[in-house]
């Protein structure tokens, strides 16, 4: 392990599949960068994400906490000044953090300049994300509601929101500061729309692609969220060929991606800081890709195509060259992180540190995983707002607040538990049906199973479901307000509440009351 305190790098694109990913067991995708960076570092095959929608997730993974603990369950709810945050605690503790891009999502206001020294755009896009009402996109409804654009404007002045983000961190990786400091890089791609120009537009072979995941055979066990999607898409009749388009496209934008990140790489090798540098690789969810006849993601989805994660550390000394199954949550950030930079965190937090993985990758991290999702009913008014071409799924959740009921998934390494507030739970046996198609949850073979899941979800809350702040507050805080029926004194203003407290307590300790 590292003996001093190695630089950071977070790498981390949005809506990624781990399954997407060349070193993650796709033969189809071009990404010989994070191949690469897999083969130098540790690539975990059981990492799960705790939410599958932007926002909680990245709270989680930055907080230690679960989005139920404090609260982080929207798009809107963002961490709080009062809230600890990984990116605050390294620059507490003497990192000089620098966030290129102006990505957010993540942070309350007046968060990012308590957590980082550098923020936003060296090098400005030159186009905004933009696109066009239904009535106009290019092919027609069936694509909009698909979310496909397809090939895009190719043009060397073009620099979008990532490349930009990009550019930014190459310029600030040629004369950074003094060690220790962190670089964190969030990404937009490969987030739908799906566009994207030439040459990875054309990257992949459209017809050697597999189809995808088909919808359980028993459409009556499945979520009803899965069937109002398809049906409101307009979705139920896609065909193969489109889905493979959408695919070949998807890993276009992924192969962008990697071809940034090699980038970034290659500047970190040109400053000859890469054995001082630990680069960390991950997603804050996945997306369906056409899976279950499905597109994009829910916010009660538990499917492991949404919920597995890509998560690769590698670099700074650390070992390189294998893989784990280990079962990980992706909020072990944190406590890994802060072991490598020294520090202690100031918070509870949730999260174990992974550096006993990283040295032996055989070692029992934990038992179960856990993702949760969703909303209760009746926060139906808090639920998104969203235009075209979100509106028809924010439109699902406003009509029928039960289609996107809370959820919790339990993950070991052999069962996937789901436990939904308003429809029957699933149970899926992950060696035979990795894809989670067949629902055996109330057979009566399987009823221990369910019930030691069961026990596993009930213990989580438990443990889970609040923590005491890190700062204590004083008992007896000094309240500066008028006594009620309160005498003016001599000046005319009437006693202070605080001062009368006083007053009062100084009277019992000369008569010996207290």
């Amino acid at each position: 392990m590292p003996g001093s305190r190695p630089n950071f790098v977070f790498f981390i694109p949005d809506q990624l599949r781990a399954d997407a990913v060349g070193a993650f067991g796709n033969p189809y995708v071009h990404t010989p960068h994070l191949d690469a960076l897999a083969a130098g570092g540790t690539r975990f095959d059981n990492a799960y994400v705790q939410h599958p929608v932007c926002s909680p997730s990245r709270a989680s993974f930055l907080t230690g906490w679960y989005p139920h603990t404090g609260g982080h369950r929207t798009l809107t709810h963002l961490i709080r000044p009062d809230e600890p945050n990984l990116l605050r605690s390294l620059k507490e503790g003497g990192y000089h953090v620098a966030w290129p891009g102006l990505r957010g999502d993540t942070f309350a206001p007046g968060v990012t300049e308590l957590s980082v020294d550098e923020h936003g755009f060296g090098v400005l896009p030159t186009v905004l994300p933009t696109l066009p009402r239904v009535e106009s996109w290019p092919g027609g409804e069936e694509w909009a509601r698909l979310y496909y654009q397809g090939r895009t404007e190719d043009d060397d002045g073009r620099i979008d929101s990532d490349e930009a983000t990009i550019r930014t961190a190459l310029q600030w990786l040629e004369n950074p500061p003094e060690q220790p400091w962190a670089l964190f890089v969030p990404l937009i791609a490969p987030h739908c729309p799906f566009g994207i120009e030439d040459p990875w537009f054309s990257l992949h072979d459209r017809d050697v692609l597999p189809p995808p995941v088909p919808a359980a055979d028993d459409s009556d066990r499945e979520p009803a969220y899965m069937r109002a999607i398809r049906e409101r898409f307009g979705i139920t009749d896609t065909s193969p060929a489109m889905w493979r388009e959408i695919t070949a496209t998807y890993y276009g934008m992924i192969s962008r991606m990697d071809d940034q990140l090699g980038r970034v790489m290659a500047a970190v090798d040109s400053r000859g800081l890469r054995d001082d540098t630990v680069t960390l690789f991950f997603a804050d969810h996945g997306e369906y890709l056409g899976d279950y006849g499905l597109i994009e993601k829910w916010p009660s989805a538990m499917h492991s195509c949404i919920t597995r994660d890509p998560l690769v550390i590698s670099g700074g000394g650390l070992p390189s060259g294998q893989s784990t199954d280990a079962m990980v949550e992706l909020l072990d950030i944190v406590p890994t992180v802060l072991e490598l930079a020294g520090l202690e965190a100031g918070h509870r937090h949730f999260g174990r540190s992974l550096l006993p993985v990283l040295e032996r990758p055989d070692t029992e991290h934990r038992r179960f995983a856990f993702t949760e999702g969703g909303f209760s009913s009746d926060e139906e008014p808090q639920f998104e707002m969203a235009g075209f071409p979100y509106d028809l799924k924010a439109a699902l959740q406003h009509e029928n607040p039960r289609l996107v009921g809370r959820a919790i998934a339990v993950r070991d390494k052999e069962w996937c538990y789901v436990w939904r507030l308003y429809e029957e739970p699933e149970l899926y046996h992950r060696p035979s049906d990795p894809d989670e198609r067949v629902n055996v949850a109330g057979r009566d073979e399987y009823a221990g199973v369910e019930a030691r899941m069961q026990q596993a979800l009930l213990h989580w809350l438990a443990d889970t479901s609040d923590v005491i702040p890190a700062e204590p507050h004083p008992r007896y805080p000094r309240v500066d307000l008028p006594v009620p029926a309160g005498r003016p004194r001599p000046d005319g203003a009437v006693e202070r509440a605080s001062e009368h407290l006083e007053r009062v307590f100084a009277h019992l300790r000369n008569t010996g009351a207290v």
